[in-house]
Parts: structure tokens; C-alpha cells; sequence
């Protein structure tokens, strides 16, 4: 599933292509890609058409763009196979086989919304404050959210976020490090690759116990996600097939340099110590044995 830089190199390229564009035509070709409009196909493409896009912004793994008037977004959640492609005027390609949403925009471009596996999403809900008053998210001042998005915790990467009060957060939650991090109303934005990745930069165990956390190794497992994650920005992100692409269709390349997340079997980059891979969250959790020990008693 994206996590922050696929989402935020999405968010990087509809700042760049669409915005201040007016849509002229809503598609809905698949309902169940709008099923989280809660008044159905109909309405959605009712509140979009005519509007301008005003803003794209990003907290965490949420995408919107603002419209118009102030008052609702369009927003998308592109689940685990959802891409946002910017159709070019008079551009001859053949249409995407998985294409579930388009959007007409007044320059003769379009925004498609494409999704093989379903799982993704788009709505328009209302936009609310803020709980703290500062910006809602990368991407705009203003200090508003969707409405889903009230809930979600800033990401690591926010400017206005307080680091110490989410060392305190962290700490005082009884589960597993690498739990918390995929908390996304702790800290939002990292998953399962750059959670495994920055917990072997900490050189931290996925299964500590965050209440036996020093500060200190709190502090190194956000830094060492933060970091990850901003080195994958640069390359656009982590791509290990066709689904995670920008909004032109290009793939990210992150994942050449990848340290566990993966590499089960594989020297440890920094010891040489075979890579292990656990079951975790039906899941898989990558670490390095020697680097990364495993607690006496830990919650997986």
C-alpha cells in the first residue's frame, strides 16, 4: 500500500499538472470506487462539476484537492492499487483498462482515477478545523481537513508537528514499537516498508515494548522513519511493480535501495548478518538479528 512518499509524489504532481483547472465532466464508472460518498455517484459528480481545483495536499497517507469554495474536497484514498493519472490534452493513448473515475478538466486534459484491485477510493466530503489550528496539510495554509481525515495524527514530516509531545505519545502507549508507528492517529504516513526500515537505521526491534523506551530510542526510531522517507522522496517513492507510479506513469526507484524491508536470506548492509523476515499483522516484519535483537518479551 503507498505510504507517504508515494502518496506525497502523487500530491507533488497534481499541484503541478491540474491545479487551478475547472472540472467540466464527471465519469463514474465504477460506483464502488465512490462508495464512500455517502449520497452516491450522482451527487459526487454533482459537487464536482464546475468546481476549480483549488490546492493538493497530503497529510500523512491522505490526499485531497481543495475546491473553490472552501467548504468540501475531493478526496482520495488510493487503497492499494489506486493511481491518479493526468491525461494530457490530445494525448492518443490507449484508456487504462482499470479505469474507474475520470474528470474532465477545462484546458481538454482529465484526471483519471485507476484502481485494479478496488480497494481505493474518492469522495467529497466536508472540510472541518483542525483540532490544534494549524495548517491541515502539506500542501495549503489552511486550516481545515476532510472530515475523515479529523482523526489522523500529523506525519513526521509536518513542520508545525510537536515531536516531543509524540515521544510522550509513544511512550506511554503499552504495544510494540513498530505497532505504534503504524498507528496512524499516533503518527500517520509510515507503513510496513519505511516502519522496518527506519527501526533497522534505529537499530531497534520491531517488538520492543514502547513503554521501556528510552526517549532517546523513540527519538531514533522517528528519526530513522523520517529519514527513510525522506531519501525515498528524491527517487518518488518505492516501486516494486506497475501500480505505485506519479501521475505521469513513472515508477519510483526506492526500492534499489532498500536495507531489509525484502531482502529475506540477504547480508545485513550494515553487519552482513543474514535479513529475517517475521510473520507480524499478517503481515512480514524484516530485521537484521544481530543489529535489531529481539526483546525477551515483546508484543508482536
Amino acid at each position: 500500500m503507498p505510504e507517504l512518499p508515494e502518496v506525497e509524489t502523487v500530491r507533488d504532481g497534481l499541484a503541478r499538472h491540474v491545479l487551478g483547472r475547472t472540472v467540466t465532466g464527471v465519469e463514474v464508472r465504477r460506483d464502488y470506487s465512490v462508495r464512500r460518498h455517502v449520497d452516491g455517484p450522482l451527487d459526487f459528480a454533482g459537487r464536482l462539476r464546475g468546481r476549480r481545483l483549488d490546492a493538493a495536499v497530503r497529510r500523512g497517507k491522505f490526499l485531497w484537492l481543495l475546491l473553490d469554495q472552501d467548504d468540501d474536497a475531493l478526496m482520495a484514498h488510493l487503497g492499494m492499487s489506486g493511481q491518479l493519472l493526468v491525461r494530457e490534452p490530445g494525448q492518443e493513448r490507449p484508456e487504462h483498462p482499470h479505469l474507474r473515475v475520470r474528470l474532465d478538466l477545462d484546458d481538454g486534459s482529465a484526471l483519471d482515477f485507476v484502481d485494479q484491485r478496488t480497494f481505493g477510493h474518492l469522495s467529497v466530503p466536508d472540510l472541518v478545523p483542525t483540532p490544534d489550528g494549524a495548517p491541515g496539510g502539506f500542501g495549503s495554509a489552511l486550516a481545515v481537513v476532510p472530515e475523515p481525515v479529523a482523526h489522523i495524527a500529523r506525519d513526521l514530516l509536518d513542520p508545525v508537528l510537536d515531536r516531543a509531545a509524540l515521544v510522550a505519545a509513544v511512550r506511554r502507549r503499552r504495544t510494540g514499537i513498530k505497532r505504534a508507528l503504524l498507528d496512524q492517529t499516533v503518527v500517520s504516513g509510515v507503513g510496513n516498508i519505511y516502519a522496518d526500515e527506519g527501526l533497522w537505521r534505529a537499530q531497534l526491534h520491531y517488538a520492543r515494548p514502547t513503554e521501556t523506551l528510552r526517549r532517546s530510542e523513540v527519538e531514533r526510531a522517528l528519526d530513522g522513519a523520517a529519514e527513510v522517507m525522506t531519501e525515498a522522496l528524491v527517487q518518488g517513492g518505492t516501486s516494486f511493480d506497475a501500480l505505485y507510479v506519479n501521475v505521469n506513469g513513472a515508477s519510483g526507484y526506492f526500492d534499489r535501495s532498500l536495507a531489509v524491508y525484502g531482502q529475506e536470506g540477504r547480508p545485513c548492509p550494515r553487519c552482513g548478518t543474514p535479513v529475517r523476515r517475521d510473520e507480524f499483522m499478517v503481515r512480514s516484519s524484516y530485521s537484521c538479528p544481530r543489529c535489531q535483537p529481539r526483546p525477551r518479551r515483546g508484543r508482536f
